[in-house]
């Protein structure tokens, strides 16, 4: 071991130290010796031992890449796929995510979705506890894993975004406020931790280090874009709000490349998708909790917690097909205030819509995934409205293939926060009425190994993989869907439980009809979305009830001028040319 050496910074203007090390070179691990003690650098671009060791130089130089000719992404036509590097695969690596990579892109995957990786304390983590925003966690591997891992994603023509956490830093190994308290406000309320200073006095050195970590994760490891953590707790006043800041200096980063910036935002505050010319931040798109909630009362029935305000009706998935967010600034109940913002003017691509993410699976307590709690037959159906909707789809790792696997909340910390953890869990389940019985233990390593992914399951449930890559097939084939835009399409509800939705060609339309209920049966459709183009019949292209999904079988849809959509089925029609319609 060499000896320790020690350099004294100079001072600069602003509170900044600054100093040359000759002697320095990529491998060596420091710290800054403060006076209060030595500390990791809180920009360290890798910690070894984790955020309370040593900082390792990291030559962000050295990686051979060969993705001279990716062009990146943009906001159309994605299908995205948001996995957790920990439990992905058994071994919880990048490297071994890498050998699943050609499986998420036979899938037809077009966007990885990486969860946090900024390193931080334990054994295992979710990773929205990240203390060191610059440094993948050692859980996973070294820092050039994961530019492996991107390398060879785009070797295969998909994309990775990576997850962020701009609202707060975690509670343990969090050394910031040692370098400088100027990092923390004292204005502001955040639900996790201590608020981050993004609009006070001295916030600009603040400001700089997140927008900087944005360009970095750009730059330095060639990513795709960002997913920006529940924006609602990113408090800022000023002028230039910070998802606009970061969305901007992202892009420069990407020096000519398209990227994909998400938002999460619990307030559905629809600025953050308008351009930043209209007052808004520039992202392309929002996660649409709307949609999920809605989905979970009509496949489950549950009206519990946040989704006491929907009723999982025909029209509110017609409306959200229509205009993304249910609630644009009505009153919300379980809220008890106004939610949302008009979103009139947005597009059907600027809204992320999901049966499954990491938040909502976990929020059941038991970590149950949406097919254990419906029918095969809603399902199915349900898939394939969001697989065959205008909205941009999104799965969580696992939802594919039907994994048995629950996803759970899960934080290796030290006993006391692990006591406050628990607590707060538990707090946090008595708003849902069906969660009975005993709650796995977010600190377990049990409860974590318990999410790991089966991939032996795949074969065993080949009949829901082949129903995923049948739809992302037809939905990435298909000439209107993946190109629809706001007056291209229209939907209308036909009952209680059926409803549709139709795109617009020249002459080609599409008819996506989904039925949750029993059979859907009628001789008279009065509903003018149901008429054929002129000369032109409905030819069936797609049922859920093909025996290949473990259907009942297919039969037709329109017979002698009477409609029936099978119960708990979903069918996707085209316009046939040259056939008269039934009775023409």
């Amino acid at each position: 071991m060499s000896a320790l050496q020690e350099f004294e910074l100079e001072a600069e203007p602003d509170g900044y130290h600054s100093g040359l090390v000759r002697a320095a070179e990529a491998g060596m691990h420091y710290r800054y010796r403060l006076a209060s003690g030595a500390f990791p650098d809180p920009a360290s671009r890798f910690q070894p031992q984790g955020p309370h060791g040593p900082s390792r130089i990291v030559d962000s130089t050295g990686f051979r890449w060969t993705d001279q000719t990716w062009h990146g992404v943009s906001r159309r036509g994605q299908i995205l796929y948001e996995l957790h590097i920990g439990t992905f695969t058994p071994e919880g690596t990048f490297a071994a995510a890498v050998e699943k990579l050609q499986y998420l892109r036979d899938l037809g995957v077009t966007l990885i979705e990486v969860m946090p990786v900024s390193d931080f304390p334990g054994r295992f983590g979710w990773g929205y506890d990240g203390v060191n925003l610059y440094a993948p966690t050692r859980l996973y591997g070294e820092p050039d894993d994961f530019r492996r891992f991107v390398d060879r994603a785009h070797a295969l023509g998909v994309g990775v975004l990576l997850d962020v956490v701009y609202n707060h830093f975690g509670p343990d190994g969090n050394y910031a406020g040692q370098f400088a308290p100027q990092y923390f406000s004292k204005r502001y309320h955040n639900l996790w931790n201590d608020p981050l200073n993004f609009d006070d006095e001295h916030s600009a050195p603040v400001r700089e280090f997140f927008i900087e970590n944005a360009a970095y994760w750009i730059a330095e490891f060639h990513l795709d874009g960002l997913r920006l953590d529940a924006t609602q707790q990113i408090f800022d006043r000023s002028e230039d709000h910070l998802v606009g800041a970061v969305t901007r200096r992202a892009r420069e980063a990407a020096a000519g490349r398209g990227i994909y910036v998400a938002s999460e935002n619990e307030a559905q505050e629809t600025r953050h998708v308008r351009p930043l010319e209209r007052g808004g931040c520039g992202v392309d798109a929002l996660w649409n909790d709307d949609f999920h909630h809605a989905a979970i009362v009509a496949l489950t029935g549950r009206r519990e917690a946040y989704c006491r305000d929907y009723q999982g009706s025909p029209q509110e998935f017609v409306s959200a097909a229509k205009w993304g967010f249910l609630y644009q600034g009505q009153w919300c109940s379980w809220r008890k205030q106004r939610r949302g913002s008009p979103a009139l003017d947005t597009q059907p691509d600027n809204f992320v819509a999901f049966l499954q993410n990491h938040d909502q699976i976990a929020n059941t307590m038991w970590g149950q995934r949406v097919h254990r709690l419906t029918s095969p037959g809603r399902f199915r159906a349900m898939t394939a409205w969001l697989l065959l909707g205008p909205e941009t789809p999104m799965l969580f790792q696992g939802q594919e293939f039907a994994t048995s696997k629950p996803f759970l909340y899960f934080a290796d910390h030290g006993p006391e926060l692990a006591n406050a953890v628990r607590t707060g869990r538990l707090e946090f389940r008595k708003l849902f009425s069906s969660a009975m019985g005993p709650m796995a233990d977010p600190e377990s390593e049990e409860t974590f190994r318990a999410c790991v992914l089966d991939w032996e399951e795949m074969s065993k449930n080949d009949w829901v993989l082949r129903l995923h890559r049948d739809l992302i097939a037809l939905r990435q084939a298909d000439a209107l869907i993946g190109k629809a835009v706001r007056g291209s399409y229209d939907g209308a509800a036909l009952s209680e439980s059926a409803f549709l939705l139709r795109y617009f060609g020249a002459e080609d339309d599409r008819l996506l009809a989904v039925n949750l209920g029993g059979e859907f049966s009628c001789d008279s459709t009065p509903e003018p979305l149901l008429a054929p183009p002129d000369g032109c019949a409905w030819k069936l292209r797609w049922s859920s009830e093909d025996v290949a999904y473990q259907g009942s079988g297919v039969a037709p849809i329109e017979e002698d001028g009477r409609w029936t959509i099978p119960a708990e089925a979903a069918v996707f029609l085209v316009a046939a040319h040259g056939v008269p319609p039934p009775g023409g």
